[in-house]
């Protein structure tokens, strides 16, 4: 099942979004913009392109089951084979015309991520894992760098809800900042970890995220041949809300200041 065709599928399912995501771009009105949580703002773009991927993906797989960001699956979120969905990530970035935001799919069979696909939008750029096959990007396989920590480059996404780890948050940036080449902050997940995927970034760190953020990023983060764990180490980076990742010494090196500012 799980093959280049299949990924060619869904990739089709993905561009579609992303055309009606480009579309819009400039367009959306103040008015048109719900406040859902602190600072988590949707429109009818995330609402429209997660239309357009549900009715997409359902033609590939008939009988599984929706997890998405806006609910477009319907009540029915569970299943052996479930779809993880965002139908666009870093919304907020897109809303202020900021051309950091992508497309996030991701299929999981028995709990088990099996495929992961992140199209960036406005490079074109489609990252995308099988489950033991690799990652790649635009078909290309990828493989991340690997530098000593202090010459590397990391990623994170700041609070923007959750304020009550803020401080040990604070205390981990001045270390990374202190001890590495640099640290960025993007607005979109699944971008950032398709980043790590490919070596543009080194390490990606992050708290309080959704599963709809991480699931596709982080399957190709691990084909790429790199490290995915949440803030204590473990495997509980998918509902878990804290994930860790980049190569095995970069990975090691970002948690344990992790651990060290927010306990194992």
């Amino acid at each position: 099942m799980l093959n280049d065709y299949f990924a060619e599928s869904v990739k089709h399912v993905a561009v579609k979004a992303a055309e009606f995501i480009e579309e819009n771009f400039g367009a959306v009105r103040q008015s048109d913009i719900v406040t859902k949580d602190l600072n988590s703002l949707v429109s009818y773009v995330d609402v429209g392109a997660e239309k357009i991927i549900i009715e997409g993906l359902s033609k590939i797989l008939p009988d599984s089951t929706f997890l998405a960001e806006e609910g477009g699956g319907g009540e029915q979120t569970e299943g052996d084979v479930r779809w993880i969905v965002d139908p666009l990530d870093g919304t907020t970035n897109f809303l202020h015309q900021i051309p950091v935001f992508a497309v996030s799919i991701a299929l999981q069979v028995k709990g088990e991520i099996v495929f992961g696909l992140v199209y960036e939008v406005n490079r074109k750029e489609c990252f995308h894992a099988i489950k033991g096959k690799g990652a790649f990007l635009n078909n290309e396989p990828i493989k991340p760098k690997e530098p000593e920590l202090s010459d590397a480059m990391i990623a994170t996404g700041f609070p923007y809800y959750d304020f009550s780890k803020a401080e040990e948050y604070l205390r981990v940036i001045n270390d990374i900042m202190r001890s590495t080449r640099g640290l960025r902050r993007m607005g979109a997940a699944a971008v950032d970890l398709a980043y790590v995927a490919c070596g543009r970034f080194d390490g990606f760190f992050e708290y309080s995220l959704s599963p709809w953020d991480v699931a596709a990023g982080a399957l190709i983060v691990q084909e790429a041949g790199s490290v995915v764990t949440d803030f204590k180490g473990g495997d509980d980076w998918l509902f878990g809300e804290s994930i860790v990742a980049g190569s095995p010494q970069i990975h090691q090196g970002l948690l344990q200041l992790l651990i060290k500012h927010f306990g194992s």
